[in-house]
């Protein structure tokens, strides 16, 4: 089907028909979620209608939501009929921050071939309503900046009853920030108490608690406390308590964590969250506890922590492996705990590998730090700067055109004298990359000023013909 045709969803109840949702070619010819599905017929011809499915959506909303939970966040939950809730502190920072986490979900699912958009605030209610109601994409809201960022929305977005929503606008409340200057009492006595426990629900004034989602195939444990506690040591002792007792459930299913969540419950019904990731499936009670208990600084006990939930929501077959006697014994150095380490502190780190390119700046590429090795190697027996510049940079430049090195140039203000050049080593362009490279060329040169300070410096171009390049000099690399 083309994609500027307008295709809709029809619910139904009884012999109401009306549209429950529909793309953004429909809704460019005036089709809207509610509408009777008969008018929207008379408005297009021959319109695309499929019928939906709620128990389907579900299913795959709930399959969506696992996703996320398995890769963003340890609290995870289903939203409504049409959208994913989650807790992001205490694994933002795995994801670099909240912007490249909520960039990331949506690019995700994009990938996946479906439209998203996501907000983080300080409440369940606020990200709700903000996602749902504002045009940006992703939008991030200021720790304490939920009443500004709410106050002018409209009043269905507080999850409210439809009658209710009625009921208030016939009263001439038409947004947030009008409802919540209104007086307490006349509007329980009208409504009941679900107006102001959303209202507060929003603002951050009662907790709004998401219960994670879970599954029979998650290896989780738990222990509850009669008694709550606080203190650092004490919330160690029963972390390491329930990380052997996951492994050992892992171990019954053959299985190694890959991803693993410490879930803080607190009297005050708040949660916290601690996420531990790995590069390899890992069984191993104290490396596993070292990974969480370094953690446990972020964790604010609050008035008191009444449970404490492990699970597991990676977890991968691991296999024991047998260490082959031989005659000559060889150390084998695993940097995957320090790896681990530096992970799970917010730190994103990569290997440099060879790439198949003559162009200085594609001939790299990053993979996972514990990725196998590729067996690639660069080619060229030309020497190459042991630090190459994020992008080249121009410099101004005396020489003599086709072939001759740089005599003199100037580099971030500084004028430097060649004493000594090798070169050119000529780079053509990858045409079956990028076809206006077709006709491109580099020309390099290793200079090395009056103080010893070696280069590696370019012309755009073979110095004769400007359909090889601009012919202007850039330095793209410094020798150590």
């Amino acid at each position: 089907m083309p994609a500027d045709q307008p295709l809709v969803v029809i619910s139904r109840s009884g012999s109401k028909r009306w549209i429950s949702a529909a793309d953004t070619a429909a809704g460019k010819v005036g089709l809207r979620v509610g509408m009777p599905a008969s008018k929207a017929q008379a408005i297009v011809a021959n319109l695309n209608m499929i019928d939906a499915d709620p128990v389907a959506d579900a299913a795959a909303l709930e399959r969506l939501a696992l996703w996320a939970l398995r890769r963003y966040s340890p609290v995870v939950a289903v939203d409504c009929a049409d959208g994913i809730v989650m807790d992001t502190e205490g694994a933002d920072h795995l994801q670099g921050g909240e912007e490249l986490l909520i960039s990331g979900i949506v690019n995700g699912l994009r990938g996946k071939g479906l439209t998203a958009r996501a907000a983080v605030a300080d409440t369940w209610g606020a990200a709700h309503a903000l996602a749902r109601l504002t045009p940006a994409e992703t939008i991030v809201v200021p720790v304490g900046g939920v009443t500004k960022a709410v106050i002018g929305l409209p009043i269905h977005c507080l999850r409210l009853p439809p009658d209710t929503i009625q009921g208030l606008r016939v009263l001439g409340v038409e947004t947030v920030g009008e409802l919540s200057a209104m007086p307490r009492a006349p509007l329980a006595l009208r409504f009941g108490p679900e107006v102001g426990r959303r209202l507060d629900q929003l603002f951050g004034r009662i907790a709004e608690p998401i219960q994670p989602l879970r599954t029979p195939e998650l290896v989780e444990v738990s222990r509850n406390f009669q008694e709550p506690i606080g203190a650092p040591e004490t919330i160690a002792k029963y972390v390491r308590q329930l990380v052997g007792q996951l492994t050992a459930k892992l171990e019954e299913r053959g299985l190694g964590v890959r991803r693993s969540d410490l879930v803080i419950h607190r009297v005050d019904n708040t949660r916290q969250s601690v996420r531990a990731g790995l590069q390899k499936p890992v069984r191993d009670p104290t490396r596993l506890s070292k990974l969480l208990c370094d953690r446990i600084e972020t964790i604010d006990p609050g008035f008191g922590i009444e449970k404490i939930v492990l699970v597991a929501v990676m977890a991968e077959p691991l296999e024991e492996m047998q260490i082959a006697s031989s005659l000559v014994e060889e150390e084998v150095v695993d940097v995957t705990p320090l790896i681990d380490i530096l992970g799970n502190r917010g730190q994103r780190l990569y290997r440099m590998t060879p790439a198949a390119s003559d162009v200085p700046e594609r001939s790299v590429k990053r993979i996972r730090p514990t990725a196998d090795e590729t067996g690639a190697d660069w080619a060229v027996k030309w020497p190459r700067p042991s630090r190459l510049l994020a992008h080249p940079e121009k410099i101004e430049v005396t020489a003599l055109l086709p072939d001759q090195p740089p005599a003199v140039f100037t580099w971030r203000g500084k004028r430097r004298r060649v004493t000594r050049a090798d070169g050119p080593e000529r780079i053509f362009g990858e045409w079956w990359t990028r076809p206006k490279e077709m006709q491109a060329v580099r020309d390099y040169f290793v200079v090395e000023d009056e103080q010893g300070e070696r280069y590696w410096v370019y012309r755009a171009g073979d110095g004769v013909d400007l359909e090889t390049g601009s012919h202007h000099w850039f330095i793209h690399g410094v020798f150590g």
